[in-house]
């Protein structure tokens, strides 16, 4: 044997066990077993012993190795203790551990390690209560977290977000897990929230919130004002306000008078009066004498007048016998009077032949425009027709629109081609005649501001304003009765003059009306409702209503001023306020409910919401246009937003502008008549939100008035960069019309067209003809934001002599066709409906096949919404129903279907069922003959 191996087993017989590792305090999480360990040093054995008994040798796992340096063996021992082994146990004290280790010499004992079950209890013993606290107060918010082993450690939320008092002095979060804010701030206020964790689970109190008020407090009072009264006793006063500082966050206003008042007295003023004359002077070597006198007797005081006369008096001394240069002073004078006299009569023979030359010159020019207009239209200047005209041509194809008053066919304007959105269903039967309106009818309550552009550059600030009350109003038949609304004045009928042609606000014309609504009834097929003329529809999905019931469903569009605005005033309408109904309804599926709206969506310039009306007239925002929702979907498109809901409502889309590169689409229509002296010739000009349902405000209008469209409704994007909108007009011919002076230009505020919540605004231009043989009118209108976009709304018409001569605008009634039902009012026939919904609703290798569909279909935002659906492919393709409802492009479906074909090529069965599918499904042409044969059928 070495002598190495000699001295290590006679330290190893002199030395007792050492732990190297003792067993720590270990907690159960769940169901999860714990590990005890011990090494020691140098070892024969080592055993644990648990609650005062020895455990079994199976249970325990040994490792034993040498220790290089010295040749001392070194063991290593673990156990295993489960939940079932703690809870098992009824001990006076909790389960425990030790580990005994034997060498030669002896045995050693380790420390107790003692093993728990980890907990959090769901209650907290105490939780923060909301508080209001004034600044440079004493915030304290108690927290003691829920019973749990280990014991809860405490931290605090502020808006969800950590609070640390190393980062700020002036929070304590020690002192027992309370929260103390030494001296409150205004930025102190906010929500707070007590967050308890251990190793188990985190539980978070109730939310306190804490607000920092502020009490206001008085400025220093201002200087005493000048006394009310010029003379005598009156009353003076000084002010304070109550900013020093602002009440805040609900603190307490003032105590105590902002006005202080005082009597004063002002001295009267007094006038100046003349005191005596003094002494005549010497006679001086020019033969004259003076004499003076002073305003004293009283002297002005207090702003008193001063003497009227002269304070100096001269005479002559000699009795006009004095002699200069050898001549009597009298003849010297009397020449010059002579003189005096001559001048003033040359004068006022000048002035008198400077006014019968203007005459003469009026009565020439006057003389000369009766010949010049005895001519007719063709003597013209030529450069006032085309000076500033862009060049275009009137064509056929132009005069044929059935828009504009020359065309061959009666125009309507209640059909609108550039909306997606059903405007109405086609209808042929017999309307009511519409009467020819009298005259310009009034606006309702009409304050009419004016701004004359000449004014302004004058820097004359006075305004005029003009009053007019509304008259009755007739609404065609055919239509649910209440479309239309009661007395509202946008078909008034009543006589009246022109009103000066200034810019108008036509928002008034909608205050009071009844909702514009219509209604239908629909079963298990479901269908489709479609308020006229408004670019608002509903689309109910077959099966969306239970089997053997049947629903009366209404759509109604609010009339009056908008109350779903934020009081921030940083948020405008971008569509109708649209509701749906009966409040009672129960649907199986959401709806698809599109609105027509003006925002410009090219760009991310706007944060648009969607907004429901609750049940106390207030309003809740539903969602953000742009975020995830499970609740509702919305899909925005151009001109249309397309929903799906599930709870009938009120619903409005407001936006608000995120820069001044926001705009909205702004329509622009002008219209004019003969006014009943069959000389002038009125044309209005309007800017209305590029909604079909906001411009049919304007087509009630100008019914009533019976005004022709002179040129196509043209659209214009108007920024939110604070600039107003004029209108002006241009090139008219100047020999055979006129037009007031400074009235050719007129504008609108920044205000009045961004804010104008869906009503007509509206400017008028009265022009003259100095004949009645002038019957061509040719000018150009000009419609430009200031610093932004411009369009230009060219008019050429021709004048009618009389009323029977011209053709009433507004001919053909409106639609009465609200409703349809059943397949009719679906693109997709039924029963391919049902295959695709049979087809995607199934899950293949490669997950849902509804996912695929919606991402073919251009749906492929928000897919956690239909993940919750029963059938996610039915939604989805109610959802591209609404979006074609006009176009009923069924040729892009089939594509779509023939595209995920090939993308899931792999599966075979898939694969033949979709080519089934997409083959099945009628081409564009063919479904749109289809239901046009349906409608004709269902209309006889």
């Amino acid at each position: 044997m070495t002598d190495w191996s000699r001295d290590g087993l006679s330290a190893m017989s002199g030395t007792l066990p050492h732990f190297l590792q003792e067993p720590d305090d270990a907690y159960i999480v769940k169901s999860n077993p714990i590990k005890l360990r011990c090494r020691a040093r140098p070892a024969l054995q080592i055993f644990f012993k648990c609650n005062g008994e020895w455990v079994h040798q199976n249970q325990h796992t040994s490792l034993e190795h040498t220790e290089l340096g010295t040749g001392l063996k070194i063991r290593e021992v673990m156990i295993n203790v489960s939940r079932q082994q703690v809870e098992d146990f009824h001990g006076p004290e909790d389960y425990w551990c030790l580990c005994v280790a034997w060498s030669h010499l002896g045995t050693s004992k380790s420390r107790k390690a003692t093993v728990r079950i980890a907990y959090l209890r769901k209650n907290f013993e105490q939780e923060p209560q909301g508080m209001e606290v004034p600044i440079n107060g004493m915030i304290v918010l108690h927290c003691r977290p829920p019973e749990g082993v280990p014991a809860a450690e405490v931290e605090w939320l502020k808006n969800e977000e950590l609070v640390s008092s190393l980062e700020d002095i002036n929070i304590d979060t020690r002192a027992d897990h309370n929260l103390i804010i030494n001296e409150a701030r205004l930025s102190d206020s906010g929500n707070y929230t007590c967050l308890a964790s251990n190793i188990v689970a985190r539980r978070r109190s109730a939310t306190a919130t804490v607000i920092v008020f502020v009490n206001g407090g008085w400025s220093s009072w201002t200087d005493w004002s000048e006394c009310n009264v010029r003379c005598g006793r009156g009353v003076q006063k000084r002010t304070r306000t109550c900013t020093n500082p602002a009440p805040l966050n609900g603190g307490a206003f003032c105590e105590g008078m902002s006005v202080q008042k005082s009597t004063c007295t002002s001295p009267c003023p007094v006038d100046g009066g003349w005191a005596e004359w003094t002494m005549w002077s010497v006679c001086s070597s020019e033969c004259e004498r003076q004499r003076t006198r002073e305003c004293t007797d009283p002297e002005p005081k207090h702003g008193g007048r001063l003497c009227d006369g002269a304070a100096l008096d001269t005479d002559n001394c000699t009795g006009d016998l004095c002699i200069q240069d050898r001549k009597l002073l009298h003849d010297v004078k009397v020449p010059q009077a002579d003189m005096e006299s001559n001048n003033d009569v040359a004068l006022y023979s000048g002035l008198a032949a400077g006014v019968v030359t203007v005459v003469v010159l009026i009565i020439a020019v006057t003389l000369y425009r009766r010949n010049q207009s005895e001519y007719g239209v063709d003597v013209i200047d030529s450069s006032a027709l085309t000076g500033g005209f862009q060049s275009f041509s009137f064509k056929s194809a132009r005069q044929g629109n059935p828009l504009l008053m020359n065309s061959s066919m009666q125009p309507d304007l209640t059909v609108s081609r550039t909306y997606t959105s059903p405007i109405c269903f086609p209808d042929s039967m017999e309307k009511e005649l519409i009467p020819e309106p009298a005259l310009f009818d009034p606006l309702p309550d009409l304050k009419v501001k004016v701004h004359s552009s000449f004014m302004v550059s004058l820097g004359v600030s006075e305004r005029a304003e003009y009053h007019a009350k509304a008259p009755s109003q007739t609404f065609p038949r055919g239509v649910v009765q209440e479309i239309g609304g009661g007395g509202g004045t946008l078909g008034g009928r009543g006589k009246s003059q022109l009103a000066p042609v200034q810019p108008a606000l036509v928002s008034s014309m909608t205050t009071g009306r009844r909702p514009l609504r219509t209604s239908g009834v629909f079963g298990h097929g479901g269908g489709r409702l479609v308020v006229p003329n408004a670019g608002v529809s509903l689309l109910v999905p077959h099966g969306a209503i239970e089997e053997d019931t049947t629903w009366e469903l209404y759509m109604s569009i609010t009339q009056q001023d908008s109350s779903a605005l934020s009081d921030e005033g940083q948020e405008i309408l971008l569509s109708p306020e649209v509701t749906y109904g009966p409040p009672g309804l129960t649907l199986s599926c959401p709806v698809a409910l599109t609105i027509a709206h003006c925002a410009d969506v090219s760009s991310e310039d706007w944060n648009i919401k969607l907004k429901r009306q609750t049940q106390d007239n207030s309003w809740e925002e539903v969602m953000t246009v742009e975020e995830e929702s499970t609740s509702c979907y919305c899909l925005l498109d151009t001109q249309c937003c397309h929903l799906l809901v599930e709870r009938p409502g009120c619903y409005a889309l407001v936006g608000e502008a995120l820069t001044q590169a926001a705009g909205k689409r702004l329509r622009l229509a002008a219209f004019g008549n003969m006014e009943p002296n069959f000389l002038n010739y009125s044309i209005r000009v309007y800017c209305v939100d590029d909604t079909p349902h906001a411009f049919q405000e304007v087509v009630s209008v100008e019914r009533g008035r019976g005004g022709r469209l002179l040129e196509e409704p043209k659209t214009l994007l108007f920024r939110a960069n604070s600039f107003s909108l004029q209108v002006s007009i241009q090139d008219i011919p100047q020999f055979l019309w006129s037009i007031k002076p400074f009235t050719t230009c007129q504008e609108f505020s920044f205000s009045q067209v961004w804010c104008s919540s869906q009503s007509p605004l509206q400017c008028a231009f009265s022009l003259e003809r100095y004949s009645p043989a002038a019957n061509q009118l040719s000018c150009k209108i000009s419609i430009r934001q200031v610093k932004g976009h411009e369009q230009i709304l060219q008019v050429y018409t021709t004048i009618a002599e009389s009323e029977k001569d011209t053709v009433p605008f507004f001919t053909q009634s409106d639609c009465t066709i609200t409703s349809q039902t059943g397949s009719r009012a679906f693109k997709i026939p039924l029963s391919i409906r049902q295959r695709i919904c049979a087809t995607f609703d199934t899950a293949n290798a490669k997950g849902k096949d509804w996912q695929l569909l919606a991402q073919k279909l251009h749906i492929d935002r928000n897919l956690g919404y239909f993940a919750r659906q029963t059938s996610p492919s039915a939604v989805i393709l109610s959802l591209w129903e609404a979006q074609h409802q006009e176009r009923g492009d069924l040729d892009s479906l089939a594509s779509a279907l023939e595209e995920i074909g090939k993308v899931q090529s792999k599966h075979s069965t898939s694969v033949d069922t979709l080519d089934r599918i997409s083959k099945t499904i009628p081409s564009s042409d063919s479904t749109m003959n289809h239901s046009s044969e349906e409608l004709d059928a269902n209309h006889t």
